[in-house]
This record gives structure tokens, C-alpha cells and sequence, in this order.
């Protein structure tokens, strides 16, 4: 099921991509112990473009499998980097079975730069699986994993007036008592995307957990607002 050939091009295209001046400073300041190349990332993005145009998949599931084997078997960030940017098309947009791939990165990936990679794409399906994946969701914004936790906050960053304010601030809400600075920069960020929709109502919010939000999230909530 693994297009080879896809996955060859980008490994070959990423050799020739990479950059050891800039490989040191890129693997600190993502605080990995995953080596990078020090390719860049739209030069990565255009990399995987180029290789579905030229070996294109004969359907979802061959996508899948192909985005599961680049992923696990990465050796450099970019090949992971990669494997986000392979689910970019339209032949996974909609497809809910893409959502196990998605968890496996948010949750072995472990780190902001992955997480908020497919937060695009599990937005997508929301908005293409209402019911479904509002449940998947709310479970999410409870979860142990803070990573988790992160994503079902940032799942609507992208879309705009058709937000579910209820979810959304129910996955905030459970989330307001932890300290931990992602989540924390998540909720800012997620209601500060939506302020530029809903101004009013992001306003409101934060008036009305104004005893719980974090300094740090209310001050992103608020940025756009305060101009």
C-alpha cells in the first residue's frame, strides 16, 4: 500500500535540502532530540507538493499508509515535517479515518511544531463530521496528555464564522486551572483567532471567566481588541 516512490523523493529531496550551518540551531531551538536537516519549512512543504505531483496516490488509504511509514521511520524532523504535509489534499480532507493519524502525531510527536501541524486538518474534519468529531473533541480537551489537551483548544483556529462557540468554550473552560504554558498560549491564541470573527463575544468570554483565565491567555485573547 506505500507509494515508494513518493516517499524516495521526498527522503532523496530532503538530502538535498538540508542545510548544516542552520542543522544545529534548528534541532535546538525545537529542543530535539530528533536531528534536523536545516531545511526550511516552505521549502519543505513545496518538496512534498512536487513529490504527489510527480507520484501521485491511488487512494486514501495508500495515503495513510504512506504518511504512517514516513512518520515512524523519520530519522530528521523534516521527514515528519514531510509526512503533515502529505495530508494537505483534498483526498484525505473529509476522511475520518485520517483522525488515528492525526492523534499519533499530536501525541508521539509531543511538541508544538507537530501538533499545531494537523490542527488544520482536524478542523477540516469537524466541520466536515459535526457529531462525530465534536465528541472526539470534547474527550480530547480532558485527556492526560496535555498535547492532546492543546489540540482540541486550537481544533477551530481556522474556522472563522463557522466556529461552535460552544465547544469551543466548553474545551477552554475545562482547560482554565492548568498551568502549563502551551495550554495557557493555546486558549489565548484560539480566542484571539476568533476575536477577529466574533469580536464581541470573545470579549464577553473573557469578561466572564475573568477570575480563572491566566494573565498570559487573556492578554492573547485580548491583543487584537486592546488595538
Amino acid at each position: 500500500m506505500v507509494n515508494r516512490e513518493a516517499l524516495e523523493a521526498i527522503r532523496a529531496g530532503l538530502r538535498e535540502l538540508a542545510d548544516p550551518a542552520r542543522s544545529a540551531g534548528a534541532q535546538a531551538y525545537m529542543k530535539s532530540a530528533m536531528p534536523s536537516l536545516g531545511a526550511r519549512v516552505p521549502e519543505v512543504r513545496q518538496l512534498a507538493v512536487a513529490a504527489v505531483a510527480r507520484y501521485p496516490f491511488g487512494s486514501a488509504g495508500q495515503l495513510r499508509e504512506s504518511v504512517l511509514e514516513l512518520w515512524r521511520t523519520a530519522e530528521f524532523r523534516e521527514e515528519r515535517y514531510a509526512a503533515i504535509d502529505l495530508t494537505g489534499g483534498k483526498l484525505v480532507a473529509s476522511d475520518l479515518n485520517m483522525l488515528p493519524v492525526y492523534e499519533e502525531i499530536i501525541r508521539q510527536g509531543a511538541w508544538w511544531d507537530f501538533a499545531d501541524g494537523v490542527a488544520g486538518r482536524i478542523c477540516a474534519l469537524l466541520q466536515a463530521h459535526r457529531a462525530e468529531m465534536s465528541a472526539v473533541i470534547l474527550r480530547w480537551s480532558s485527556d492526560p496528555d496535555f498535547w492532546v489537551r492543546r489540540a482540541s483548544i486550537t481544533a477551530q483556529l481556522k474556522a472563522k464564522a463557522d466556529t461552535d462557540t460552544e465547544l469551543l468554550g466548553r474545551v477552554i473552560e475545562a482547560n482554565l486551572p492548568d498551568s502549563e504554558f502551551f495550554i495557557r498560549k493555546a486558549i489565548g491564541w484560539a480566542l484571539r483567532e476568533y476575536a477577529k470573527t466574533a469580536p464581541d463575544w470573545v470579549a464577553a468570554f473573557v469578561a466572564a471567566h475573568e477570575d480563572r483565565i491566566s494573565p498570559l491567555s487573556r492578554r492573547e485573547a485580548l491583543k487584537n481588541l486592546a488595538k
